[in-house]
């Protein structure tokens, strides 16, 4: 029998604010974090937009000699990490330390580290390279400098799995506390790809909105009139401990862990499966392990990229896997406010999913305008909504075709 596992932190950095509560006030009023690129001159770039975060000074969080040990991918984490452990209330003794672990995804690592050493060698040769630049890079080494900072000695691991790669995360540390291999997890996802080669990337693949002259207008899930996604990054840190622990201390429980699946496509390198058979899968296997009916969840919280092929496909799965009762349930994108934080969407969106439960608020969609035939579902356009919600999913999908998806339910003694 598994063991029941409860949220009982959450940590977020994200373009609406640094920290769980400014995020999700910004989320609440629907407010967007998109704005033109200031890290880089994007005078050639077709792209000019991003979900910056803005005013973030890693000496709030990092000793001033340790930053240059770490790329801003690693210092989100840390942030987020201790947003979530404050609000968690959890201290991490001697006693109980080796059963507190760390699972933290990226898609990425640091880039922004690599584009910069590689320069240096470029321009010097490799005694220019620094001799932090491995560490400071490696996707494992936000999950490193965070089991560090705590004194986690459990589970410490990292996962790749594009912009899956958080909500993995969560699932895998859910797993792992399930089955009795540790107590706690501090789990999510950090990126930070806001980098000249990644928006180059990703706008060279068509994949990016040029909306330019509107930025805070062209995250727009689900619209008729949406032209690709705006890349953002940040952090979503969620702490998981087992019931019975977070009940003996007192902790405040946000949620509760329900279910989680994982599915491939086996279709294609960048473009979900055409009938979106990968992502009605993945629902399926979490709503199955959830061990509840598909009726049963009132609220989703979608990948919905506001990409033409993500959005159309999504809705299918959702139509396939929930019937009649598709029409009946609320989705969202939270992706309209923060960007698409790649492989820290699913760690953010979990967060926020979490938090949908613990307030009976479900955040909105918003720059919906133009009902897309295709996209015929209640998005919740525009306005948070109040809503009494028991089962929530959060969905993720990957280049590569990996999907994850997580049920979240709330809790109740």
């Amino acid at each position: 029998m598994k063991r029941r596992v409860a949220v009982t932190g959450v940590g977020l950095v994200s373009a609406l604010g640094i920290g769980t509560d400014d995020t999700w006030n910004g989320l609440l009023a629907g407010k967007s974090g998109i704005g033109t690129i200031t890290r880089f001159d994007t005078s050639d770039f077709t792209v000019k937009i991003a979900g910056e975060v803005k005013d973030f000074d890693p000496q709030n969080w990092i000793d001033r000699k340790e930053i240059k040990k770490m790329d801003p991918f690693i210092q989100f984490a840390v942030a987020a990490s201790q947003f979530a452990m404050d609000s968690s209330g959890l201290k991490v003794t001697p006693a109980i330390a080796a059963r507190v672990g760390v699972h933290i995804g990226s898609g990425i690592g640091g880039f922004s580290t690599i584009e910069r050493e590689h320069t240096e060698l470029m321009r010097g040769g490799p005694r220019r390279i620094s001799p932090f630049f491995i560490p400071s890079s490696i996707v494992n080494l936000a999950a490193g400098h965070v089991s560090i900072r705590f004194g986690a000695k459990g589970p410490n691991s990292s996962i790749c799995t594009a912009c899956s790669s958080g909500s993995h995360a969560i699932g895998d540390a859910f797993r792992i506390i399930a089955r009795g291999e540790a107590d706690a997890m501090i789990c999510g996802g950090s990126e930070a790809a806001i980098t000249p080669m990644s928006v180059g990337g990703f706008a060279r693949m068509l994949a990016l909105s040029a909306r330019n002259d509107e930025p805070e207008r062209a995250s727009r899930p689900f619209d008729k009139d949406r032209n690709g996604f705006v890349i953002g990054e940040g952090a979503g840190i969620l702490i998981l401990e087992e019931l019975e622990m977070a009940r003996w201390r007192g902790a405040t429980i946000y949620a509760e862990m329900a279910g989680y699946g994982m599915s491939g496509d086996a279709f294609h390198i960048t473009q979900p499966s055409e009938d979106g058979d990968g992502a009605f899968r993945v629902m399926t296997n979490a709503i199955t392990d959830a061990g509840i009916q598909p009726e049963a969840i009132e609220y989703i919280n979608a990948h919905g990229t506001s990409t033409p092929f993500n959005d159309k496909l999504e809705t299918l799965a959702i139509k396939r896997a929930f019937g009649d009762h598709a029409y009946r349930l609320a989705v969202s994108s939270t992706k309209s406010m923060t960007g698409h934080l790649l492989g820290a969407a699913g760690g953010l969106e979990a967060g926020i999913s979490a938090l949908a439960l613990h307030h009976q608020i479900i955040p909105p969609t918003i720059n919906y305008e133009t009902p897309d035939p295709d996209c015929d579902l209640d998005y919740t356009p525009n306005t948070a909504r109040q809503a009494k919600l028991n089962y929530v999913l959060s969905n993720s999908f990957g280049f590569g075709g990996t999907n994850a998806s997580l049920v979240l339910q709330r809790y109740q003694d």
